[in-house]
C-alpha cells in the first residue's frame, strides 16, 4: 500500500507540474503551426504569474484569470506586429519580449508599486494582503466516481479547475487543428504561406490569431503556476519553463494530444528531482537532478538543428520565416 501511495503521489505531482508545460505548449503549437516561433513565451509566462499574483489578491481568481489572459494576448500582439507586419527577426523579437517580461514582472510586483496597484483595484484591502507574497490557491475539485479509480483516479480527477481545462483544451485544439477548415488554413500558412495566400487564406490574420492564442495560453500557464501550483511569489519563478515548453512542442511533433504525454513527462522529471532526494538518491549532488529537464531541452533543440531530423519530425516548413506578398 505504501508503494501504491507513493506512485499516486508521484503521478499527481507530475500532472500538477506538467499542467504548466501543457498550457504553454498548447498555445505554442498553434503559433508554430502558423509559422511563428515565439521565444517570448518565457516572458509571457512570468507576466502571467505577476498579473495573477496581483489580481488574485485584489479581485479573486476569476478576475485574475481573465485579466491574465488579456494581458498575455496584448503582449502577443506586440510579437505579432513585429514578426508579421514588420517582418523582423522572430528570434530576436522573442528574446527581447522575454527580457521585457522578466523586467516588467519584477517592476509591478515590487513592494511600493504592487501596493499602489492593489489599492487602486480594491481600496478595502487589509495591510496583511498588501504586503503578502502569497495568494489563495485554487481548490481541488474531486470528480465523483472517476477520482476513485485505483492508481490514476486521484492524480487525474482530483485536481483544480485549470488542470481540467487543460484536458479539454488539448482535445478541442487537436480537433480544431486537424479536423476543421480553420485548422487546415492554419497549417497551410505554416507550411506554404504563398500557396495559402493564393488559395484565399489571409496569412497575416491567421498568424496574428495563432500568436495571440499562444500568448493567452502562455500567460494562463503562468497564472496556473502561481495560483494552481506554487502560490508564493518570487521573482523569476518560471525558471526557464517557457523554454522547456518550446522543446516540448518539438517532442510532441506539433500535436496538442501528444503534448499531454510530453508535459506530464517533464512534470514527472521535475517532481522526481525532489522525491528521489527524499529517498537519498542524488542527495549529495542535487544539482544533477535539477538540470535534467534543461538537459532534455538542450538535446532536443540541438537535434532540431539537423536538416534530416527536421524533415523526419515534420517541422512546419515556414517556421520563423517572414512572409511578404512582394
Amino acid at each position: 500500500m505504501a508503494d501504491v501511495a507513493w506512485i499516486e503521489s508521484v503521478l499527481s505531482g507530475a500532472v500538477q507540474a506538467g499542467t504548466v508545460y501543457l498550457l504553454a505548449s498548447l498555445g505554442e503549437v498553434y503559433a508554430e503551426r502558423s509559422g511563428i516561433l515565439n521565444l517570448g513565451l518565457e516572458g509571457m509566462m512570468i507576466i502571467g504569474v505577476a498579473v495573477s499574483f496581483i489580481f488574485t489578491n485584489a479581485l479573486g481568481h476569476g478576475a485574475a484569470l481573465l485579466v491574465t489572459m488579456l494581458v498575455g494576448g496584448l503582449v502577443a500582439l506586440i510579437l505579432a506586429f513585429m514578426a508579421v507586419s514588420l517582418r523582423l527577426n522572430q528570434i530576436v523579437v522573442g528574446l527581447a519580449l522575454t527580457l521585457f517580461g522578466l523586467g516588467l514582472s519584477g517592476f509591478i510586483t515590487s513592494a511600493e508599486i504592487r501596493k499602489g496597484i492593489l489599492l487602486s483595484l480594491n481600496p478595502n484591502l487589509s495591510e496583511a494582503t498588501l504586503v503578502t507574497q502569497q495568494a489563495p490557491k485554487l481548490p481541488n475539485i474531486a470528480i465523483p466516481v472517476l477520482s476513485e479509480i485505483p492508481l490514476i483516479g486521484e492524480p487525474l480527477f482530483n485536481q483544480n479547475i485549470l488542470v481540467y481545462v487543460s484536458y479539454i483544451l488539448a482535445i478541442v485544439m487537436w480537433f480544431v487543428l486537424f479536423r476543421t477548415r480553420f485548422g487546415l488554413s492554419l497549417r497551410s500558412v505554416g507550411e506554404n504561406p504563398a500557396m495559402a495566400d493564393a488559395m484565399g487564406v489571409n496569412v497575416y490574420l491567421m498568424r496574428y490569431i495563432a500568436t495571440v492564442i499562444g500568448g493567452m495560453l502562455g500567460a494562463l500557464a503562468g497564472a496556473y503556476l502561481f495560483i494552481g501550483y506554487q502560490p508564493f511569489w518570487q521573482e523569476g519563478m518560471t525558471q526557464g519553463r517557457g523554454f522547456i515548453s518550446l522543446a516540448l512542442v518539438i517532442l510532441a511533433t506539433w500535436s496538442p494530444l501528444r503534448a499531454i504525454l510530453g508535459a506530464y513527462l517533464f512534470g514527472g522529471v521535475e517532481v522526481l528531482q525532489f522525491r528521489l532526494q527524499l529517498l537519498g538518491v542524488g542527495a549529495q549532488t542535487p544539482q544533477f537532478l535539477l538540470m535534467l529537464p534543461y538537459l532534455v531541452t538542450i538535446v532536443t533543440l540541438t537535434l532540431l538543428s539537423f536538416e534530416g531530423v527536421k524533415k523526419r519530425i515534420g517541422v512546419p516548413a515556414a517556421l520563423a520565416t517572414p512572409y511578404s506578398r512582394e
